[in-house]
């Protein structure tokens, strides 16, 4: 399992914090995904041999966020 922690610009509210936990979320190899919308910072726990960290932040860009 790997953790790593996101900068993601642009999350303001609940619903960004929905929608980047829920689609993230629901991926194949994620154990766990925190939003921290105070820091603008993402925590997942994921396994990189079922998930790539390239289709995490792309999940997050869908949700029309910037992945630093």
């Amino acid at each position: 399992m790997e953790n790593v922690t996101l900068n993601v610009i642009g999350m303001s509210c609940g619903h960004c914090v929905n929608a980047v936990e829920g689609n993230v979320g629901k991926l194949a190899g994620v154990a766990e995904v925190k939003v921290h919308l105070e820091t603008g910072k993402v925590d997942v726990a994921f396994d990189h041999e079922t998930v790539t960290l390239e289709k995490i932040k792309e999940t997050i860009d869908d949700q029309g966020y910037d992945v630093e």
